[in-house]
């Protein structure tokens, strides 16, 4: 093994920290190995008099002013400073001057700074720059007064920016919600599935007892490499909060009661058995796919097909010739290899940000990527075209473009006569010329009230410019929710029912005898929140599954049952390239 500090495999060479210095035969002096081009005949020795004299001497430099705090230290029992220094260090030091000390700056509420610490690896610089694609830290200063940081004080911003605590290989970076709260050795590490997201990243979930300390990414080429968004990262916190469901209640004399577990299933079943035919259940796009499959069997078995897990969609009218699922159609690596890419009401950064870095890698490689949302999108890369317009007007925007691609609108019928932009010729030019390009709808474009004909249009725009027509759902199991039968028109598998029920819409509108909320706030995720708590209010009976209960919930539900949370609980993803993903619950609910 050859020791280094600044080499990532994932990100540039910066040969800045000496300590892989090889010897070279033929080369006057010890040569960095990671920024020392490989030659014919060339003939590398690593274990070499020279080699140890060269990174031993490297070492003692290093920590001339690194502060012995592995006793508090955060990163103690996993520093590659500790790893390196105890297999390649002296055990003692010549140097005798004081050791320079750096004030810390606070950069937000998720990470630590302890700089004193920082060796300058300058990993965390260039993880910044080359993949976060975000230049939020920075070296400032010469020689010994070189400092990483902001250079102005502030927090950092980025939705990924939570991937310095994993790459700083000291203590320097770390992680502030679990900071001082157990010492590596005493946490368990098991392995999961995010949910919070479409990609469904792999996660290591670290327990201290039975109670979840900290998560870190689980390497995964085909899904999240090795990086994690700072919301699947740091969302455990929530997992821990004291408004957490943990026993069933029945309402008794108009007030919602604690009481056994019995009890509450009881009530449950009479519920939705009275209902019969005309219960309505809306199903979370995020629990799993087994939760799915078993609440519209319950549904099912009763004689009704009224659910649905679409609560934030308006328009169904094209549901029946919908695909069997929306998906990506590839894997995400695949984004990285795009010509050209439209986005239609997708704000990937935030809502998918580690798809969004795959699709950064394609806009570095030359890529046009275009986008049309109902904001301007903050990016983090140069985009062709950024069209900002609202929801009322993709449609026109679309049309625009297929006009531009020489597509004939006539098959759509609503559209008026649109105005072709420079901007609309140069999106479609672009798709047209592209080896490999997408259209790619997303979580906006679904909750447009014009969906069906966005769809219609988009599905017209690719078929004219040789693109392919792809969904980014928003949710952790958007693609499970419809394999597993959680709609209307379809049963498991995607086969048709005989009679379709009442989608999302028509149960939030309409009077329901018993309504099944199973991980569905309605005031937070329905399209139109006002109407969905009136139909919470209206139903004869209303039987809730969840982890959290919100006022609206409390107010009107008649039963309410606890609901285990992600690392609770085993379960089945499919993430929006078709990868099944399951997951072992890892802690006691």
């Amino acid at each position: 093994d050859i020791p280094r500090f600044c080499y990532h495999k994932k990100l540039s060479v910066a040969a800045n920290c000496r300590m892989c210095l090889v010897e070279v035969e033929k080369a006057p002096k010890p040569l960095p190995a990671c920024a020392t081009p490989v030659m014919p005949d060339m003939v590398v020795h690593t274990k070499s008099r020279l080699a140890r004299n060269a990174q031993k001497g490297t070492m003692e430099f290093l920590m001339i002013n690194h502060p012995l705090d592995c006793p508090i230290c955060d990163q103690g029992g996993e520093c590659e400073l500790q790893d390196v220094a105890l297999g390649y260090g002296e055990s003692s030091s010549q140097y005798t001057e004081g050791k320079r000390v750096v004030m810390d700056k606070y950069i937000g509420p998720l990470i630590a700074t302890e700089m004193t610490r920082c060796i300058h690896c300058t990993r965390c610089v260039r993880f910044g720059e080359e993949i976060a694609g975000v230049r939020e830290l920075g070296a400032t200063g010469r020689g010994e007064h070189v400092r990483i940081g902001t250079y102005i004080e502030k927090s950092v911003v980025s939705e990924v920016s939570g991937n310095v605590i994993d790459i700083c290989p000291v203590g320097a970076l770390t992680a502030r919600p679990s900071r001082f709260t157990a010492r590596a050795w005493e946490l368990s590490q098991h392995p999961s599935v995010s949910p919070h997201d479409c990609v469904g990243a792999n996660i290591f979930v670290h327990l201290d007892k039975t109670e979840v300390n900290r998560v870190v990414p689980r390497e995964n080429e085909a899904v999240n490499e090795v990086w994690l968004a700072d919301r699947d990262r740091f969302a455990y916190q929530g997992l821990n909060s004291p408004e957490r469901l943990e026993t069933p209640m029945i309402r008794i004399d108009g007030k919602l009661q604690e009481t056994d577990w019995e009890t509450a299933l009881n009530k449950a079943a009479d519920d939705l058995a009275a209902a019969g035919s005309e219960l309505a259940a809306l199903v979370s796009p995020y629990a799993t796919i087994e939760e799915q499959f078993l609440a519209q069997k319950i549904v099912r078995a009763l004689g009704s097909n009224n659910i649905d897990h679409r609560v934030g969609q308006i328009d169904f009218t094209d549901q029946a010739t919908a695909p069997v699922m929306p998906w990506l159609g590839m894997d995400f690596a695949a984004l990285e290899n795009v010509g050209s890419a439209l986005l239609v009401g997708s704000n990937i950064r935030k809502e998918q940000p580690i798809a969004a870095l795959r699709l950064r890698k394609a806009a570095l490689k030359g890529a046009d990527i275009s986008l049309l949302n109902g904001s301007r999108a903050p990016l983090h890369f140069e985009a062709l075209e950024n069209i900002a317009a609202g929801p009322a007007d993709f449609l026109l925007e679309l049309g625009a473009i297929a006009k531009a691609a020489g597509a004939s609108l006539s098959e759509i019928s609503s559209v008026p006569d649109l105005t072709v932009s420079d901007s609309h010729r140069k999106i479609a030019e672009s798709l047209s010329k592209a080896d490999d390009s997408i259209v790619l709808l997303g979580s906006q474009a679904v909750a447009s009230p014009d969906f069906s004909l966005i769809r219609a249009m988009s599905a017209l725009l690719a078929e004219t410019t040789g693109a392919r027509l792809v969904y980014l759902p928003e949710a952790g199991n958007t693609c499970g929710a419809w394999l597993s039968g959680c709609v209307p028109h379809r049963l498991a598998g995607g086969s048709a029912t005989g009679q379709s029920g009442r989608n999302a819409a028509e149960i939030l509108s309409g009077k329901n005898k018993t309504l099944l909320l199973l991980g569905v706030e309605p005031e937070l995720d329905a399209a139109d929140p006002t109407q969905a708590v009136k139909a919470l209010q209206n139903a004869d009976r209303r039987v809730f599954i969840g982890s959290y209960l919100s006022k609206e919930v409390e107010a009107s539900a008649d039963v309410v049952l606890p609901q285990a949370v992600f690392t609770e609980s085993a379960g089945t993803y499919v993430n929006a390239s078709g990868r099944w993903q399951s997951a072992r619950g890892v802690t006691v609910p």
